[in-house]
C-alpha cells in the first residue's frame, strides 16, 4: 500500500512536502525577480530574463511554476502580503496614527503595488481562494491604518480603502513607454502631495460616494 493509499485509508489528508530550504530561497528569489521584471516589461517579460535575474536555470523556474500564469498568481499573492504586512507593521509601530498611513503609503510604493492591476487583467483567476484571502487581509491591514487616522480626527471621512488604493496604483504605475531615471523620487512627492490632500479638515466636497475594494471588483 503506498504512502498516500494509506493516508486516505487513515481518513487523513496527505500534506505536499515542504521545500528544503535552497529550493524556498530559489522559489522566493524567481518570485522577486518576475516582480521586478514584470512592472518593467510587463506581464509578457519572457520566462528567461525572469530566470537570468534570478539567477536560476530555466529549469529550476518550471520546476517551481507550470507557467506564466501560476508566476503571476504567485507573484500577485506575494505583493498583497507583503503590503498586508507593511500596514499591519506601519499600526504597530508609529505612535500617530496619520503618520502610519503615510509610512504605509510610502511602503506600498516598493512592494510595487501599481503592478497588481495589470497583472491580474491577464487570464488569472481572481476567484481563486489564496487571492480571495490575501485580498481580505490587504483590505483588513488597510482599513485599520486608515480607521485610526480617522479616529483621530486626522483623515478626511469621505474616502475610503478603494479611494486610497486607486490612487496608490495610478500614481506608482510607470508612464507608458518611460525609463525616467529616479521615478521613486517623484512618485513619493506626489505621494506627498496625495497625503496632504487627505488629512482632516477636508478642505472641498469630494464627487461620487466612497469607493471600497468591493465597489473596484464590481466595476472591473
Amino acid at each position: 500500500m503506498t504512502a498516500v493509499a494509506a493516508g486516505v485509508k487513515s481518513g487523513k489528508q496527505e500534506q505536499p512536502p515542504r521545500l528544503r530550504a535552497d529550493a524556498l530561497r530559489n522559489r522566493e528569489r524567481i518570485i522577486a525577480a518576475a516582480r521586478e521584471t514584470m512592472v518593467e516589461f510587463g506581464a509578457e517579460v519572457p520566462l528567461d530574463e525572469i530566470a537570468r535575474r534570478a539567477g536560476v536555470g530555466n529549469a529550476t523556474l518550471y520546476r517551481h511554476f507550470a507557467d506564466r500564469l501560476e508566476l503571476i498568481h504567485h507573484v500577485t499573492l506575494s505583493v498583497m502580503s507583503r503590503t498586508a504586512d507593511r500596514a499591519e507593521s506601519a499600526l504597530a509601530e508609529e505612535p500617530d496614527a496619520f503618520q502610519a498611513l503615510r509610512r504605509f503609503v510610502h511602503a506600498a510604493v516598493e512592494e510595487r503595488i501599481g503592478a497588481l492591476c495589470p497583472l491580474l487583467s491577464d487570464g488569472v483567476d481572481r476567484d481563486h481562494p489564496d487571492l480571495c484571502a490575501g485580498r481580505d487581509r490587504l483590505e483588513a491591514a488597510v482599513e485599520a491604518v486608515m480607521a485610526a487616522a480617522r479616529d483621530s480626527g486626522q483623515l478626511r471621512t469621505d474616502i475610503a480603502v478603494g479611494d486610497l488604493m486607486v490612487a496608490i496604483t495610478q500614481l506608482t504605475r510607470p508612464l507608458p513607454g518611460s525609463r525616467c531615471p529616479n521615478f521613486d523620487q517623484f512618485v513619493h512627492r506626489h505621494l506627498q502631495l496625495f497625503l496632504d490632500g487627505l488629512q482632516a479638515p477636508a478642505r472641498s466636497e469630494l464627487p461620487g460616494a466612497a469607493a471600497t475594494l468591493d465597489d473596484l471588483r464590481r466595476r472591473s
